[in-house]
């Protein structure tokens, strides 16, 4: 049974592959080996070597277990947290129902009305 790779737009490809390149450049930041990494990440060298290439076919998990080892698993937090898009979405949607209460207070005049 062959397995089918994830299509990904090139827009998001591009995007997985600055992520996994943000990885590799966190990890030599560190002067950690990939050895180290993948041992401690507990995945293959290999499944290191697609998280850096930003492959679409590794798991997030893979992806969380290596930021984890990187001290970065925090990160993962910060994607989709102030959506502002589907915010404004949502505000589109809301309807009003009902009028504010009046206030009670009479009309004012300005100026020079009569």
């Amino acid at each position: 049974m062959k397995t089918r790779s994830p299509i990904l737009l090139p827009k998001a490809q591009k995007t997985i592959s600055i992520l996994g390149e943000n990885i590799k450049l966190a990890r030599l930041r560190r002067k950690f080996s990939m050895q180290q990494v993948a041992e401690r990440a507990n995945i293959s060298r290999p499944t290191l070597l697609s998280v850096e290439k930003g492959s679409p076919n590794v798991s997030i998990g893979a992806y969380v277990k290596v930021l984890s080892v990187l001290g970065l698993e925090k990160d993962i937090l910060e994607v989709a947290k102030d959506d502002k898009l589907g915010r404004r979405l949502q505000d589109a949607k809301l309807t009003i129902k009902e009028r504010a209460p009046k206030t009670g207070l009479k009309k004012q005049t300005y100026g020079n009305q009569k």
